[in-house]
């Protein structure tokens, strides 16, 4: 996905009279940087280096400027657990959650402890990896007894889980992009699926259907946006993002994640969002570098 995601994003600034080079991450990547000093860099990683500011580090660390969210803001984002904490202290709702880390969960007593998880937080329960993307290790659980098993599923990509009340309602994803330096929130797109949005259903045609705008009243599709900015200034993010929201059904958007980079695929949502809102995507592209760059 992410060699997608970057060709098509050169692809669509070439259209816009953009010089492109694009370099996958591998040993070549930092000498062909040193040697070209280009002005500037879109990464598009997608995964824990491309956006737990690894790579924006090194950037940063070879003095080049980039697109996108810095690499301090990027590990909070990443963090799931501090991503919530930290939109929850801007006034933001999110659901309800504990986090547990795999080494504390066998020394306690798994049944013990997952007891009391359904005691406190209640059913249906959603279990992901506390840093992670794609949806990979998340569960959806419905009873007690398929808990541990979603706990088995989510150590198998990370050593720390993050149990969450699951909201039931609409499921909505809010790209932000940023114009002239200030973050305007792009269509909200819906997604649907049979069962949970995981893994399968997000890169196996058929499970997921998509409609771009959401199906919204222009008050909710209101309520998402602001949530959706608000997020991405309270975490400090920059230039675009996309956070994930449950709009339940007294109206209410909750919270689950921010992605500081969203795919860019033919069928990823943040260019589904920006077609969705009249843009033109090699103009939209090229605006952000220039912004970017500080020269619009």
């Amino acid at each position: 996905m992410s060699i997608r995601s970057g060709r098509r994003v050169a692809d669509a600034l070439r259209t816009a009279g953009v010089d492109v080079t694009v370099h996958d991450v591998d040993a070549d990547l930092v000498p062909a940087l040193a040697d070209t000093r280009p002005d500037l860099v879109w990464p598009l990683l997608h995964g824990a280096s491309g956006e737990d500011g690894s790579v924006r580090d090194v950037l940063e660390l070879l003095n080049l400027p980039s697109v996108g969210t810095g690499p301090r803001a990027s590990r909070i984002a990443w963090s799931k657990p501090i991503a919530k904490t930290s939109v929850t202290r801007a006034g933001l709702a999110t659901p309800e959650f504990v986090t547990l880390p795999q080494s504390l969960f066998r020394e306690l007593g798994a049944n013990r402890i997952l007891d009391a998880v359904v005691a406190k937080l209640g059913l249906p329960l959603v279990v992901k990896p506390s840093r992670g993307g794609s949806a990979l290790g998340v569960t959806l659980v419905q009873s007690p007894e398929d808990l541990p098993r979603a706990m088995v599923a989510c150590f198998a990509y990370s050593d720390t889980a993050l149990i969450e009340r699951a909201v039931q309602g609409t499921e909505v994803a809010v790209s932000v992009v940023e114009l002239d330096g200030e973050p305007v929130a792009l269509p909200a797109v819906e997604v649907v699926t049979e069962g949970p949005y995981d893994y399968d259903a997000r890169y196996n045609p058929g499970r997921t259907e998509y409609f771009a705008p959401a199906r919204l009243s222009p008050e909710l599709a209101d309520k998402a946006a602001e949530v959706a900015v608000a997020a991405h200034r309270a975490l400090g993010l920059r230039h675009l993002s996309r956070t994930d929201l449950i709009i339940d059904g007294d109206g209410q958007p909750w919270f689950l994640e921010v992605n500081v980079a969203p795919g860019m695929t033919e069928t990823s949502l943040f260019p589904q969002a920006a077609e969705a809102g009249g843009h033109d995507l090699p103009t939209l592209y090229r605006r952000i570098v220039e912004d970017a760059l500080g020269t619009r």
